[in-house]
């Protein structure tokens, strides 16, 4: 697997890895959740997408993030859904990690559904916690921060 920054050709496998792992929460959230309505041609262009790419060059995954003043924000993180179980998530989420200590940032912060309780268990596991709890633009998110050491 092959982590890259994303590139225009890439924007349909990016929304289709959307799709794919965020279509199950559509039913527990009343509406599409906030990852599948992104504009990803704009955040392509902006360099911030990079995408998880097999052996096949095919996109397994993808993952949103910049840095703000003193963290690195994550903004999306998806796995489609043939591709999950191997370690693809987590080696996005290290990739991030590396960019946020590259650039010398404190800690990396997201935010989730509180529907998408497998979010709720794993970030956690990743170091994670949660800071917040509060609804902005109709959807009721959890905050989460990782202090970098």
């Amino acid at each position: 697997m092959t982590i890259r920054r994303a590139c225009k050709a890439d924007e349909e496998s990016i929304r289709a890895c959307a799709e794919d792992a965020y279509e199950k929460y559509i039913s527990a959230i009343g509406k599409k959740p906030a990852p599948m309505i992104a504009d990803f041609g704009l955040q392509i262009s902006e360099g911030i997408v990079h995408v998880a790419e097999n052996l096949r060059g095919e996109v397994d995954g993808f993952i949103v993030f910049f840095p703000r003043k003193d963290h690195m924000f994550l903004e999306n993180v998806a796995v489609k859904g043939s591709a999950v179980g191997r370690g693809v998530g987590k080696r996005l989420m290290a990739f991030c990690e590396a960019e946020a200590r590259r650039l010398d940032l404190g800690s990396i912060r997201l935010y989730t559904n509180e529907k998408m309780t497998e979010n709720l268990a794993i970030y956690p596991h990743l170091g994670f916690s949660e800071t917040d709890r509060r609804e902005e633009e109709g959807f009721r998110r959890v905050f989460f921060e990782k202090v970098l050491e």
